[in-house]
């Protein structure tokens, strides 16, 4: 079966046709680097569902985010997962010992310390009597994390959770090759010097080849960045684009620094060096620079570059959600509902980079809301070029009707409400903990903006997606 990267677009709208109905928002700087106006809205209906209780998050944190090999470069994942534990506790001043679980995802895990989450929360001072575990969903392993509180509360197994991610990208695992374990494990086994001396004879230099991790696809041994330079070509995504929306999620991320907005960063000492307080990828630059660079994955003609992709990145993040009845009783003020969530999968081949696309209607639908109703859209920004696909197939009939099984497409997200302080692109990408990171961006937009309804959407590897429905909390 042809399948939507490998055909020619033959029944797609012909290029010009996608960049003509695609031009209606342009993403050129001078339009979009304006601050977007408060919105101006009417309380609409509340999403709460009768017999369910209302989860809410109280508030979240998250480390500076930086990029590998920098700053944190001598850490341990559990070091960023504490600093962002203890931030939260400084925060909320939250008594540790009403947390009844604890839950962080992470992606490339430390092998010394593979449930984070527990090493993380001892670390941090938080009791031995209380439970924590690790999740791993790809980029969306955060997400995975707050969900899983959600059901934990929304069930009644507990009240009170926290939830978040860590990944350290400076220090990732290099393994031996298989044939250098293997040799090492049945040395290990020898009973006898005889034996020992016939297993390293068979011992060659080749065998000390390194395997080293990459980001693709376990599936298709293909890796997400030329995934991307496929997606953008498929869809008439051009270089230009590509950079433009780059650079605009770069002047909006150091627009929202400058005036104080990323109020989810704490300040971390690093040990032995100094205190970090801001994220370190924040760099606009311009499209005349940014058009100097190579193609970085298909060469030498493919679009995505170094400079309109998300960056290796260090970071962790955690929230502390609650039942709503045990936040006031508390006496905290939460600052969102966490609503409705969806979670969906398709071909990683592909389409490994649509989740957005399939997930966003169908979790407008299960609450109820249209795109009219939403307020401030948070997407994590793997690729400009990914960004850009989505919307183009968010608008199009055609791909709704062929590819969704839906009669009609979902729409594209306002540009004027779509990630005004800036995104995964200019702020970073620790894989574990984006998803935090995009929902208190929604809950602490609608606060700043005075709406009603933040939509939440990331992709991840494997082909799958997740959208959430945050509801700002009434003031």
């Amino acid at each position: 079966m042809t399948t939507i990267l490998t055909c020619p677009f033959k029944k797609l709208p012909t290029t010009s046709k996608w960049a003509l109905r695609f031009a209606i928002r342009p993403l050129s700087c001078s339009s979009q680097l304006r601050a977007a106006p408060a919105v101006q809205t009417k309380t609409k209906k509340t999403l709460a569902k009768p017999n369910i209780r209302n989860v809410v998050v109280v508030d979240g944190v998250r480390t500076p985010f930086l990029l590998s090999g920098t700053s944190y470069k001598d850490l341990m994942p559990h070091d960023l997962a504490r600093a962002a534990l203890t931030g939260l506790l400084h925060r909320t001043s939250v008594p540790k010992e009403v947390v009844d679980y604890i839950i962080f995802g992470t992606v490339i895990q430390e092998v010394k310390t593979s449930n984070v989450a527990r090493e993380a929360a001892l670390g941090a001072g938080f009791s031995d009597k209380t439970p924590a575990h690790t999740v791993t969903m790809a980029c969306i392993s955060a997400n995975q994390a707050m969900t899983t509180g959600v059901g934990l509360i929304a069930s009644g197994q507990c009240d009170v959770i926290v939830a978040g991610g860590v990944e350290l990208m400076s220090d990732i695992p290099i393994r031996h090759s298989r044939k250098m374990r293997k040799l090492m494990l049945d040395l290990n086994k020898a009973k006898s010097m005889g034996q020992r001396l016939s297993l390293i004879s068979k011992f060659r230099l080749n065998f000390l080849a390194p395997e080293l991790p990459a980001v693709a696809e376990f599936s298709t041994s293909e890796t997400m960045g030329h995934s991307a330079d496929r997606l953008a070509a498929a869809f008439a995504v051009s270089r230009l684009e590509q950079d433009e929306y780059a650079l605009r999620s770069h002047s909006l991320a150091k627009k929202a620094q400058d005036e104080g907005l990323l109020s989810d960063v704490v300040p971390f000492r690093v040990p032995g060096k100094d205190t970090v307080t801001k994220d370190n990828g924040i760099r606009p630059s311009s499209l005349e620079q940014m058009a100097k660079l190579k193609p970085a994955f298909i060469k030498p003609y493919g679009t995505v570059t170094a400079a309109n992709s998300s960056f290796l990145t260090d970071g962790a993040s955690a929230m502390l959600i609650m039942a709503e009845e045990k936040a006031l009783a508390m006496g905290y003020k939460p600052k969102a509902y966490l609503r409705d969530f969806m979670y969906v999968s398709q071909d990683p081949k592909d389409q490994l980079l649509l989740g957005p696309t399939y997930a966003t209607p169908k979790v407008l639908e299960k609450a109820g809301l249209t795109m009219n109703d939403i307020d401030a859209f948070e997407f994590h920004e793997a690729f400009s070029g990914q960004i850009l696909a989505n919307f183009k197939a968010m608008d199009s009939d055609w791909f709704a009707e062929n590819y969704m099984g839906r009669k009609t497409k979902v729409g594209l997200p306002p540009l004027e409400k779509f990630n005004n302080w800036g995104g995964s692109l200019s702020l970073g990408h620790p894989f574990g903990a984006t998803g935090c990171r995009l929902v208190m961006a929604a809950a602490n937009r609608l606060r700043k903006e005075g709406g009603q309804y933040g939509l939440v959407a990331a992709c991840a590897a494997g082909g799958q997606g997740h959208a959430m429905i945050v509801e700002a909390y009434p003031k």
